[in-house]
C-alpha cells in the first residue's frame, strides 16, 4: 500500500528512507537524516521478500533518456496511422493515450504527440542491463516480459546487509542512476501481490502488502483484479452477481469450483491472497518449439496446414511434461531462398493445450501462406509460466472447454497405453498423405 495507507506500527524499523535507506518513525514527514519526503513505511517491511519490479513506461523511458528534448513531451511508441499504440509516456496518459489504442484514436486524444517507431533491439538490450542488475541481488528472477520480473529474496540479508526491502530501494536507485529509466517496486509475501502492488503508486512507485492486511486491502477490489479474470469472464462472474472480492471471500471453495471449475479454486485462494507459486528462474529454455524442414519445398497452404497439427501437438508435449505453459504463441516459416518469417501472437491465458496452439497459429500460417514455396515450418510458445494457471475455463465458448477436457482425456489414454493409442481426426487426415519432411526437432 501506499506511504498514506501504511502509517501504523511505531518501530523504528518499521520504515526507512528511500533517498538514504536510514530508518524512520511512523510519523515522520521527512527522513530524519537527509530530510527528504521518500519515506516506505509498513509494519512488514522487513519480513516480506517476495519483489515485482516493473520497468516505468519502459519504451517511452528509453526514448526520453536517449533524447533528453523529449522529457516533458508526449510520446507515443508504435506504428502509423494504421496501427496501434504499444506504450506512451506518463504525458501522452494524462491525454488519454492507452496501450492497444489505434493510433488514429490516440492522435485525437493527443494531437500534439510525438510518434516513435518502436526500436526493438535496444530496448531488449536495455531490458538484459536491468535484468543482471536483478541478479545481482539474487539468482530467483523470473522475468514476465522485457520489462517486469518477479524477485525472490529470502536469504539474501546476510549477503547484502540488508532487508530484501531496503535491497529494493537500493536497485531501484542504482536502476536509475546507471541506466537512466525508473521503475516501480512491489513487495509482500507472495507473487499475486507484490504484483498488484508495483502498480499501486507509478511511477517511481515502492509499495507494500503485507499478510495481516491482504484480506482487507482485497475485499474492497474489483474481481477483474484477480490474474486470469478476462473481459469475458468478468462479465460472465457479473451474470452471477458476483462483482466485488469481498463477495468471493465469503464463499466456499467447493461452490465456487462446482461454478467455475478450476478456475474457482484460484478465485478462492486468490481473493483470499493464498499463492503459493514459486519463484522460477527459468535458466533453461524460454521456448517449447518444434520445426520441420521439408525435403521438398512446400507453396500449398493447405498442405502446409497439415504439417502444422503434428507440430502443435508435439509443442504441447513438451510442454507438459516440462509443468510448463506459454502465452505467446509463435509461427516460423523459412522460405525457399532463405529468408526468415516469424510470427506471433500473444493470449490472455498462458496454454499448454496443442488445440489452442494450432487454432492460434494457423491463421498466422493462412495469411503467410500466399504461394511462397517454404523449406522450413515451425511452431512454439514463449513468455513461459508454470502450469498451474494454464488454460482456464472459457465461460463464453463452452467448446473451448469439451475441447480442452477431451485433449486431457486423451493425455491419460497415452500416458497408459502410449501415443498411437489414440489419434486426433486431425491427426488422422494428416497421416493419409506420405510424410515427406526431412530432420526435425
Amino acid at each position: 500500500m501506499t506511504d498514506a495507507d501504511q502509517n501504523t506500527g511505531t518501530d523504528l524499523s518499521s520504515g526507512f528512507c528511500r533517498d538514504c535507506y536510514a530508518p524512520v518513525t511512523t510519523n515522520a514527514k521527512r527522513c530524519p537524516n537527509c530530510n527528504r519526503p521518500r519515506l516506505a513505511r509498513h509494519a512488514e517491511i522487513h519480513s516480506l521478500a517476495i519483489a515485482h519490479l516493473d520497468c516505468d513506461a519502459f519504451y517511452a523511458s528509453v526514448e526520453k533518456r536517449d533524447n533528453p528534448e523529449l522529457n516533458d513531451k508526449p510520446i507515443i511508441i508504435g506504428g502509423g496511422k494504421r496501427g496501434v499504440v504499444s506504450t506512451c509516456c506518463y504525458v501522452a496518459r494524462i491525454r488519454g493515450v492507452r496501450s492497444a489504442m489505434p493510433m488514429f484514436k490516440a492522435l485525437q486524444a493527443c494531437p500534439e504527440a510525438i510518434v516513435i517507431k518502436p526500436d526493438m533491439e535496444k530496448y531488449a538490450r536495455v531490458g538484459r542491463e536491468v535484468r543482471q542488475m536483478m541478479r545481482d541481488l539474487t539468482p530467483l528472477v523470473e522475468p514476465l516480459s522485457i520489462d517486469e520480473a518477479f524477485l525472490d529474496l529470502n536469504g539474501t540479508e546476510l549477503l547484502h546487509h540488508a532487508s530484501p526491502a531496503i535491497s529494493m530501494a537500493k536497485l531501484q536507485a542504482r536502476i536509475e542512476k546507471e541506466i537512466g529509466i525508473t521503475v516501480s517496486v512491489g513487495l509482500s509475501y507472495c507473487k499475486f501481490l507484490a504484483k498488484i502492488a508495483s502498480d499501486i503508486d507509478k511511477p517511481r512507485g515502492f509499495s507494500t502488502i503485507g499478510r495481516e492486511e491482504a484480506l482487507g486491502f482485497l475485499a474492497s477490489k474489483p474481481i477483474s483484479l484477480i490474474w486470469g479474470v478476462g473481459k469475458a469472464f468478468e462479465a460472465k462472474l457479473a451474470r452471477d452477481g458476483l462483482t466485488r472480492i469481498a463477495q468471493l471471500q465469503r464463499m466456499e471453495e467447493n461452490d465456487l469450483m462446482a461454478r467455475y471449475g478450476i478456475m474457482g479454486r484460484r478465485l478462492w485462494r486468490l481473493s483470499r491472497g493464498l499463492d503459493d507459486r514459486h519463484v522460477s528462474s527459468r535458466n533453461g529454455a524460454k521456448t517449447i518449439s518444434a520445426e520441420t524442414t521439408f525435403f521438398d519445398d512446400i507453396s500449398d497452404a493447405e498442405e502446409l496446414r497439415r504439417k502444422l497439427w503434428p507440430l502443435c501437438e508435439r509443442v504441447a508435449t513438451r510442454a507438459k511434461t516440462a509443468g510448463q505453459s506459454g502465452q505467446t504463441v509463435v509461427l516460423k516459416l523459412k522460405t525457399g531462398d532463405f529468408k526468415s518469417r516469424t510470427r506471433s501472437i500473444t493470449l490472455p491465458d498462458p496454454t499448454q493445450l496443442a488445440e489452442v496452439i494450432f487454432r492460434t497459429s494457423a491463421p498466422l500460417l493462412a495469411k503467410e501462406a500466399d504461394g511462397t514455396a517454404f523449406r522450413l515450418l515451425g511452431v512454439g510458445i514463449s513468455q513461459l509460466h508454470d502450469a498451474d494457471y494454464a488454460d482456464p475455463p472459457d465461460m463464453l465458448d463452452p467448446a473451448a472447454t469439451r475441447r480442452a477436457d477431451a485433449e486431457r482425456a486423451m493425455d491419460k489414454v497415452r500416458a497408459r497405453f502410449g501415443r498411437d493409442a489414440i489419434i486426433k481426426g486431425r491427426g488422422m487426415r494428416t497421416a493419409k498423405k506420405p510424410d515427406k519432411t526431412g530432420n526435425d526437432d
